[in-house]
């Protein structure tokens, strides 16, 4: 091609780029502001301030539009004396640099640039907001500037440079302002001191140029501006080396906002968590886990819902750098919750009237058989106490009398209540055995506050709510209120305590409490977890990794982080108790051989005793319910012995024996002829209501001779 139709060429080229620039439709402020889509997304507590910055785009580092109020002043006039020095007076074009430009780029071998912040923003509008190329042609400088002019005449200049500095690619993968601030100095850009604005003004002209080129720069932008210079390589150094890999923003919920943050969703979301709140929470276990350090414990967790709503008002997952695996969501990890499984047990036996918080419970060795061996268990101070109320054996947390309750529940009874409050624990009935009543089944600290929460709303079940506006799901009633009650006031009853935690204790606040704590075996996990009348908190303390503890307990390792939140959360006013629900009486009543001092106590209507006597047997006279057979329990006949000496003896309180709908006899031992087959065994009380229902399994000849209980 001639020289003349490269001019032409040109011409028409230049011609067709301002035709184009022209007809184009220029978006608004408002528009760019709206397509602006941050790599980091930000989770509000319910109140709208800021707790957790989550990155859901690992291509660019781009954080929420940033209005210029909340821009360092220092960084503007950094920007405007590095950028555009007349940019508040031109009208998109600088002709005087463009001038000046042509004519140094003309005599020198350096070339120099004209284009001013407008002209940067419409190229940065027309890349789709990129990156711009490493040069451009004369056509696309000429249709820049049209489109600069274009957006002067159509934007203020604040939107202009508001636009830019949120728009701007710095380095490697930062874009905008904000990222930049936080990413390479830690702060907001709100708090950009002369040095920091001159360090980021330079990192605009030369995003990738090596610490020392961006430190000669920024000491020119300093200069402009007659400001000392000292100290900023260093700063230079230290900022772009500390680029990589840092978390953005408010740091305050990691775990929760990974499952509630939509990475589809809008840049700021709204949830259910209180920031103080969790401020707070996330504090008071870091300072307890620092008293614990020589201990071998450096993990703990907190959660806290809100008894009406179910909604999660706290969530701490991990004690963070004191932790050496901090993104284990300890709120979520399966554990064993000890003794804090005792208070459904205890409201089981109640609910199906096997005991009263009266019954006197034999606390000494037992021998429990399971298909794995005998079963030992022992108290947690391996003393015994005799026989003590349910209300002692309950509020001092003493094993074998839950055990013993446990066992007259039966091996399925216990497992299918935990498992309608939420736990889902993986194995069956007969895998957890007797042992369930001590926590041997593997539960997350999210199922188990939720457990006591049901408590606290009197034994109506409801899922916990994790996402704001989620809406709570339909109640369910999972147990009887009245019983509820019962196990609700002996675990807020400091008196009951006393044997094993003494009458100071951090379980006790200045109003309503219920709560009770649990240390797992060996010492691996220790909990703590009851409610107020408005909230419930759950805390559990360890080690991710399962190794054990030295000498930490529920109470010296949960219980204070718990008792401070309980305390905090009660500030406004002391909580008040459950009001009295239907169907529960109270009584006075006395102990034989003055085992427990005489008190008023709560029954069950149709339970109250006035006397509570403690005989040689199992519970003295004290029957309530169906003691033999267990739920579930098989025998076989033996051919080879007669049958008058194979009869199946029904034991329990005195009442009526139905089985199989045909009623046998009023007693409270009857002794019955087996019948090869499965039988439903109904005792009914002096009320003519069902006290308890079981079932068995009589095999015949054939089956391997004895007696088996699974």
């Amino acid at each position: 091609m001639t020289a003349g139709g490269k001019r032409r060429s040109a011409v028409l080229a230049v011609a067709l780029a301002l035709a184009t620039s022209a007809v184009s439709a220029l978006p608004s402020f408002a528009e760019v502001k709206a397509a602006h889509r941050p790599s980091d997304l930000t989770l509000l507590d319910r109140q709208g301030v800021a707790i957790q910055t989550t990155r859901v785009d690992s291509s660019v580092r781009r954080l929420a539009w940033l209005p210029l109020g909340e821009m360092s002043p220092a960084l503007l006039v950094a920007i405007v004396l590095s950028e555009d020095r007349r940019f508040w007076e031109h009208s998109g074009i600088d002709w005087a640099a463009a001038a000046t430009s042509a004519w140094a780029n003309l005599f020198n071998t350096r070339t120099r640039g004209a284009s001013t912040l407008t002209m940067q923003l419409a190229g940065l509008i027309e890349g789709g907001l990129a990156r711009p190329a490493a040069g451009r042609s004369v056509a696309q400088k000429l249709a820049q500037a049209v489109t600069a002019s274009r957006l002067e005449a159509s934007w203020k200049k604040s939107e202009i440079l508001e636009a830019y500095l949120n728009s701007v690619p710095f380095r490697g993968e930062i874009v905008g302002i904000d990222a930049l601030a936080q990413t390479l100095f830690a702060k907001h850009a709100s708090g950009l001191d002369s040095q920091e604005a001159a360090i980021a003004a330079a990192l605009v002209r030369s995003p990738n140029a090596k610490p020392a080129a961006v430190a000669e720069r920024a000491c020119g932008v300093l200069r402009l501006q007659h400001l000392e210079c000292a100290g900023v390589f260093g700063l230079t150094q230290a900022s772009l080396a500390r680029r990589g890999g840092v978390p953005l923003g408010e740091q305050l919920a990691p775990h929760f906002a990974r499952h509630v943050v939509d990475p589809l969703g809008p840049a700021a979301q709204k949830s259910t968590l209180d920031a103080s709140l969790q401020r707070f929470a996330t504090s008071t276990l870091r300072r307890q886990l620092a008293e614990l350090s020589g201990r071998n414990v450096e993990d703990g967790a907190v959660v806290v819902l809100d008894n009406a709503s179910g909604e999660v008002r706290a969530w701490v997952g991990s004690s963070g750098d004191l932790s050496g695996a901090a993104q284990v969501d300890g709120v979520l990890a399966r554990r064993q919750p000890g003794s804090t499984l005792k208070p459904f047990v205890y409201e089981l036996a109640f609910e199906k009237r096997l005991i009263t918080p009266a019954t006197l419970i034999d606390d000494s060795p037992a021998q429990i058989a399971t298909v794995a061996g005998l079963y030992l268990p022992q108290d947690y101070d391996h003393a015994w106490k005799g026989f003590v109320s349910a209300r002692t054996a309950l509020g001092a947390s003493l094993n074998v009398p839950a055990v013993r309750v446990s066992a007259m529940l039966g091996p399925d009874a216990l497992y299918e209540r935990l498992q309608s409050l939420g736990f889902a624990l993986p194995e069956s009935a007969g895998w957890y055995g007797a042992s369930l009543a001590l926590g041997s089944g593997d539960v997350t600290l999210l199922a188990l506050t939720n457990a006591y929460r049901t408590l606290a709303n009197g034994g109506v079940f409801a899922p916990p709510v994790l996402r704001a506006g989620g809406g709570a799901s339909r109640p369910v009633r999972i147990a009887d209120a009245a019983a509820v009650y019962l196990v609700t006031d002996i675990l807020a009853d400091n008196n009951a305590r006393v044997r094993t935690f003494g009458l100071a204790n951090l379980l006790q606040t200045r109003g309503f409490a219920a709560v009770k704590t649990g240390t797992s075996k060996d010492m691996r996990d220790n909990w703590c977890v009851g409610f107020t009348d408005r909230y419930t908190i759950g805390v559990w303390v360890g080690n991710a990794s399962g190794e054990a503890m030295h000498s930490v307990s529920g109470v010296s390792g949960a219980a204070p982080v718990w008792h401070a939140l309980a305390s905090a959360l009660q500030a406004g006013g002391p909580s008040k108790p459950p009001r009295t629900p239907a169907g529960v009486v109270r009584q006075s009543v006395a102990f034989d051989s003055r085992k427990e001092p005489a008190r008023d106590e709560f029954f069950l209507a149709g339970t109250e005793h006035a006397t509570q006597r403690a005989t040689a047997e199992v519970a003295g006279e004290q029957r309530f319910g169906i003691t033999s057979p267990r739920d579930g329990s098989i025998f076989a006949i033996d051919p080879d012995i007669p049958p008058l000496a194979q009869r199946i003896t029904f034991e329990g309180e005195r009442g009526l024996w139905v089985l199989d709908g045909k009623a046998l006899g009023t007693a409270e031992r009857w002794r019955w002829a087996p019948w090869p087959g499965r039988h439903r065994l109904t005792l009914v009380g002096r009320d003519r209501l069902p006290l308890q229902s079981v079932s068995f399994e009589v095999r015949g000849a054939g089956v391997k001779p004895g007696l088996a209980k699974r």
